[in-house]
């Protein structure tokens, strides 16, 4: 009697337990059923993904991330106490403005349009140069050199003929004929004029009736010698560069920009610049043009700033420290630069979800500003916490 009981309590027992087991494989395959496999994850990287099973970088088995268990991504818990040890810091994601004073450094060169070539338009022999030095400063008909020329003295010639011809048919009865004497005395004055003989040296040839050896050629502009290539003594042709003289009055300024500057920097915009010089105050100024070019060996674009020089402090190829006031970038998202890790092809940062929870973020940043301020153009929201130091930890 006792050995069939026995024998009944275990069957029954073993009916019961099996039917637990039963029933719990059947709740755990309909929860395994519930819940969908959203990506698989590397253990030991959560921001190592996939969409099927396999390997981490590292060999590991990929784990499995439902649907319910991530809220974007894949989380990550830490200890208080862990997280204070390694030293994280968090900081908010801030909507605001961006602003950035670009610090670089310009070098002064000749304003363009104010150089000059002065060339002679007829050959002959310089026999006196007035101008002699580079550097040296001329005025607008100061004389620079005199030449002597063959067909400039044919030409004084033809003009002293022309002006006696008219002194002598001025009284003619017939005033076509005394006419006929004015044009071609014009034509002989404007013949030297147009080979840069000066009006002052055409009516001195008329009074005194005699031809000069030498004629003077006058600078037509007003500056600096900045190039001289021509010597005492030299046979020179026409359209041939006798000078260069350059107008310091003004100078232009060119600021280097590199390309993540570029953003920033609008034509119009307040500079300021600092010459080398002990004690030397800032200069305002404004940018008044950017190159639609890049430089090949510095990777930079130039800007354009003017200046008044009539001190001439500022000299051609000196080097000074430029310091511009960009547009600030208004009602932007941004975030200190130290909190996105760059892998190269992507840019991540962990949101701190409260209770020791992290998430990875994958985001899209913008331009940099001051104070290592980091724009970010998509990612994450206003006011969610960031990681900002021991992320790699």
């Amino acid at each position: 009697l006792m050995g069939i009981l026995l024998s009944g309590t275990f069957w029954l027992v073993e009916s019961v337990v099996e039917v637990e087991l039963s029933t719990f494989s059947i709740i755990a395959q309909a929860d395994a059923a519930e819940k969908k496999i959203k990506y698989w994850a590397a253990p030991m990287d959560p921001t190592y993904i996939r969409n099927a099973p396999g390997k981490s970088p590292m060999g590991m088995d990929l784990i499995p991330v439902y649907e319910d268990d991530a809220q974007s991504g894949s989380t990550i818990s830490i200890d208080p106490v862990t997280a204070q040890n390694m030293g994280v810091r968090t900081a908010p994601v801030i909507k605001g403005d961006i602003s950035k004073r670009i610090r670089t450094v310009g070098l002064i060169g000749y304003e363009e349009p104010k150089q000059y070539s002065v060339n002679a338009k007829i050959a002959g022999w310089v026999e006196k140069l007035h101008v002699n030095q580079t550097g040296q400063q001329v005025k607008k008909g100061q004389s620079l050199l005199e030449i002597y020329s063959p067909e400039l003295v044919t030409a004084q010639q033809e003009l002293i003929l022309a002006k006696q011809n008219l002194d002598a048919l001025s009284s003619s009865s017939f005033p076509e004929i005394a006419e006929g004497a004015q044009r071609l005395l014009e034509a002989s004055r404007r013949r030297l004029s147009l080979w840069d003989v000066s009006n002052q040296q055409v009516a001195h040839i008329e009074k005194t009736g005699q031809v000069q050896k030498r004629l003077t050629l006058e600078s037509p502009y007003s500056g600096i010698v900045s190039m001289k290539m021509v010597n005492e003594g030299m046979y020179i042709k026409p359209g041939v560069a006798l000078f260069e003289i350059s107008d310091l009055s003004r100078v232009w300024i060119y600021a280097d920009l590199y390309e993540s500057d570029l953003p920033f920097v609008k034509v119009g915009q307040q500079a300021w610049v600092t010459l080398p010089y002990a004690g030397e105050e800032p200069r305002t100024a404004k940018v008044t043009y950017l190159y639609p070019y890049v430089d090949a060996k510095t990777r930079t674009v130039k800007a354009r700033l003017e200046f008044a020089n009539l001190d001439l402090s500022l000299r051609p190829e000196m080097y000074v420290n430029v310091e511009i006031l960009t547009d600030p970038r208004s009602n932007v998202l941004y975030v200190p630069a130290e909190a996105v890790l760059n892998s190269g092809n992507k840019q991540t940062l962990f949101v701190a979800l409260g209770e020791g929870k992290f998430e990875p973020r994958v985001v899209k940043t913008g331009v940099r500003g001051d104070d290592g301020a980091l724009e970010i153009v998509e990612g994450v929201e206003a006011g969610e916490v960031v990681v900002i130091s021991a992320q790699f930890m």
